[in-house]
């Protein structure tokens, strides 16, 4: 069935951000009082839940607020050292070609979210940003409202534990890539309804037609 609503995380899916992450953990650390994160822990903590993670890094929950708040100036301030993946801009324009619907539900906000698409932000009917870590289900159910969609013509797409387990809480159908923050192998241990391994395989699926003539 071919899905009229597809719903984009940002970073790790669309954004080439877990480089800059690597480069900017450890001073948050610092900043907001939890654990530094050593080189070799970072290959385990890919392989980590959400909460498996903020645990083994004893993140204080009540500061996770700041620290997004925090995180978000500073992707404003490193626009330009984030990319979008290759071929980004040609999925979403045969998305957006097709008829398709796009969202993007991220934690960072709309503003950064914009100047990292660039050109293609045009392509996006709907934007719900500044997602908390556990927030992204009310903002699933937010988008499908208003684009006026069944859930059961929704796919949302992520790179992380957490973006499966928000789809599944909202009962829409789960793509995750294989190329952003979590390792591959965590994904497909939840069994999501679609693997990316390949930019290029997301307008095929979601459109059910092929790419290539």
């Amino acid at each position: 069935m071919p899905y009229s609503l597809a719903i984009f995380d940002l970073d790790g899916t669309l954004a080439d951000s877990f480089p800059w992450f690597l480069r900017t953990i450890n001073d948050v650390a610092d900043r907001f009082g939890f654990r530094r994160v050593a080189d070799e822990e970072v290959e385990g903590l890919r392989h980590a839940s959400t909460r498996e993670i903020l645990a083994r890094l004893e993140v204080p929950v009540w500061k996770l607020p700041a620290i997004a708040r925090h995180a978000r100036r500073l992707k404003a301030e490193a626009a330009a050292e984030i990319p979008l993946f290759a071929g980004v801009e040609a999925m979403l324009q045969r998305l957006g070609d097709k008829g398709v619907q796009l969202a993007l539900v991220s934690s960072d906000s709309e503003a950064n979210a914009r100047a990292k698409l660039g050109d293609a932000a045009a392509l996006f009917a709907h934007f719900d940003c500044a997602a908390s870590v556990f927030g992204k289900p009310a903002k699933f159910r937010r988008v499908i409202r208003r684009a006026g969609v069944a859930p059961a013509k929704v796919i949302a797409i992520g790179d992380e534990v957490r973006d499966i387990e928000a789809a599944r809480a909202v009962g829409i159908a789960c793509g995750a890539v294989n190329w952003g923050y979590a390792a591959p192998a965590a994904l497909q241990a939840l069994a999501p309804d679609h693997m990316f391994a390949q930019m290029e395989e997301i307008a095929d699926v979601v459109c059910r037609i092929p790419l290539k003539a």
